[in-house]
């Protein structure tokens, strides 16, 4: 048998490079949003040569004749020195990150060589080359072999006259009448609160059937226990009556301050810990920020498709959650654009959930422009960033946001292991006296013994070792899976989307394949799988099945493998 042909479509490398020649078969997400994500991706920005061949509208070769600005950038400035902790690759990035933003590096501007700016800097040209592949991925840079690395971002003006996070420039706390006050009543106002209509995930497991490949959380073998459980006795022999008897609603500062030195060097987030509030998860997170900013006449956006307790939780508090049908870039704000009284929008920039989509650094910079302009507040979930593959980890969009409003949700329940219930909320310094006390309200909490650990943990570089053994693991079982579905394929293609980071990805099923008749024979064999579809609110997209691969040893994965090779073969057969 011939070596099967992998195709990784749809990560943010992909649809951040329209320079040269791209041509994208159409499946997957190219034939099912309306306005062609196949055609998207060629056709790029109006710079250089796209080519694109799909069923999605537009549908054709895009050829762009708007002639690049051959304006050589000029990195003689003088370079800021290196964050304490901070990488060489790193710091590189940073430096040309931070002159796009401020308009430094015009759009159109050419960056030098990586061997000219290697030598200018005195770094390796490997460690140059990271950075401007990671410039790439983001969407700050295009270019191709032969012919430069070119800026790319489009920056709104309104950007460049607040500057950049952290900065010393007072950001905007938004001085635009507000439902909700910022002294945060309505945090406390919950009788009034109408429970809503739960709604049941379409994903829930029927009963009596073995879910296939739906492991989709941090692997609690991989956790070093006796370093933690060691940890937890110095903890509880450390804490004072005191502090086990008073309940610090926001959470314990110095827990606090070492979640924003990690957010600060692995995030790009600059915020001061009396920003961080402590919560037991993402969810949590989301609870309260719906608690706290809408009303019943508010609407709330989220991505179509998107994370599925999204609406249960968002409809408590208001009937108006309206999906908005990504495109390749994710959150379309120009869809977002045609509703009217948006009081809270729900993203995942850095891993779409669930297609894996990496957000763009022109689409953010829109996004936080949008939001200023129509004063409503943005939700980042931020569920699995530490685990990214092939590049380093995207900074966040809480990094972007100068107008302050953002709300970062981020957990190590993802991170370290699920029964940990500690997450913690980046929020508008405007937020966080209701935010704290709404948790004091509803009676949330967290074990002071465990914070004490956990701001241990990340003091002494122990959760830094084991998020990086984890990653090299993760990583092996992302490159097994994929391998098991190549074999799946045979000599047909293999489409994927969002491989390069999280704890899944997407798996873009042959266009002839019936997804109903697929599922019956699942079911029929004892297995249950994951269709996109039913992560699908009101967007039709073309088959797929959420592949989940963390929490599988090495032999469940060729096993359930297997399972998957006979379920597509009969499907096909079917067919």
């Amino acid at each position: 048998m011939s070596k099967p042909l992998i195709e990784r479509h749809g990560t943010g490398t992909a649809t951040a490079t329209a320079t040269g020649t791209t041509t994208i078969t159409a499946t997957g997400i190219g034939t099912g949003i309306g306005t062609g994500i196949g055609a998207g991706i060629g056709a790029g920005k109006g710079k250089g040569t796209g080519t694109s061949t799909g069923t999605g509208k537009g549908t054709g070769t895009g050829t762009s004749t708007r002639a690049r600005t051959k304006q050589e950038s000029s990195l003689d400035l003088p370079a800021d020195p290196p964050r304490a902790g901070e990488s060489k690759q790193a710091w590189v990035y940073r430096q040309i990150q931070e002159r796009i933003l401020k308009g430094v590096l015009a759009e159109g501007a050419r960056l030098p060589s990586t061997r000219e700016l290697a030598a200018r800097w005195q770094v390796s040209r490997s460690t140059v080359e990271a950075a401007y592949d990671q410039l790439r991925g983001e969407g700050y840079t295009a270019g191709t072999v032969g012919s430069g690395t070119y800026v790319s971002a489009v920056i709104p003006d309104n950007f460049f006259r607040r500057g950049l996070p952290g900065d010393g420039i007072s950001a905007n706390t938004g001085t635009g009448t507000s439902s909700t006050s910022s002294t945060g009543s309505n945090s406390t106002n919950t009788s009034t609160r109408s429970t809503g209509r739960a709604v049941t995930a379409k994903s829930a497991t029927p009963p009596g059937l073995t879910p296939l490949f739906a492991a989709r959380t941090a692997d609690a073998s991989l956790f070093p226990m006796p370093a933690w459980r060691k940890g937890l006795m110095i903890s509880a022999q450390h804490v004072t009556p005191s502090q086990l008897a008073n309940e610090e609603s926001q959470g314990w500062l110095p827990l606090r301050v070492q979640i924003a030195r990690y957010l600060g060097a692995v995030r790009g987030i600059s915020c001061e810990p009396d920003q961080i509030v402590i919560l037991t998860g993402i969810r949590d997170g989301l609870d309260l920020s719906a608690r706290i900013l809408l009303t019943r006449q508010d609407k709330v956006l989220i991505e179509d498709p998107g994370y599925l307790t999204a609406v249960p939780l968002f409809s408590q508090f208001t009937p108006k959650v309206m999906p908005i049908a990504i495109d390749e870039h994710g959150f379309s704000v120009a869809r977002a654009k045609r509703q009217r009284g948006v009081k809270l929008v729900h993203v995942t920039p850095a891993h779409q959930s669930p297609t894996g989509i990496t957000m763009p650094v022109s689409r953010r910079l829109e996004l936080l422009a949008w939001a200023e302009e129509q004063n409503c507040w943005i939700v980042e979930d931020d569920y699995d960033s530490e685990f990214n593959y092939d590049s380093a980890p995207l900074p966040a969009l809480k990094s972007l946001d100068t107008a302050d409003r953002v709300i970062h949700l981020g957990s190590f329940n993802k991170t370290m292991f699920n029964a940990l219930r500690i997450g913690y909320a980046v929020l508008p310094k405007r937020w966080v006296p209701a935010f704290t006390r709404a948790r004091h309200t509803t009676g949330r909490s967290n074990s002071m013994i465990e914070q004490m650990t956990l701001a241990r943990f990340l003091e002494d570089g122990s959760f830094a070792r084991h998020i990086r053994k984890a990653r090299a693991v993760y990583a092996q079982r992302r490159d097994q899976v994929m391998h098991e579905l190549a074999q799946a394929m045979g000599n047909a293609p293999l489409r994927v989307s969002g491989e390069h980071a999280g704890f899944h990805l997407l798996w873009w099923l042959p266009a002839d394949v019936d997804m109903a008749g697929m599922q019956a024979r699942a079911q029929a064999m004892g297995i249950a799988v994951l269709p996109l579809s039913d992560f699908c609110r009101r967007v039709a997209l073309p088959p797929g099945l959420v592949i989940g691969y963390s929490g599988l040893s090495e032999p469940e994965i060729a096993q359930q493998g297997a399972q998957l090779r006979a379920l597509l073969a009969g499907a096909v057969s079917a067919a």
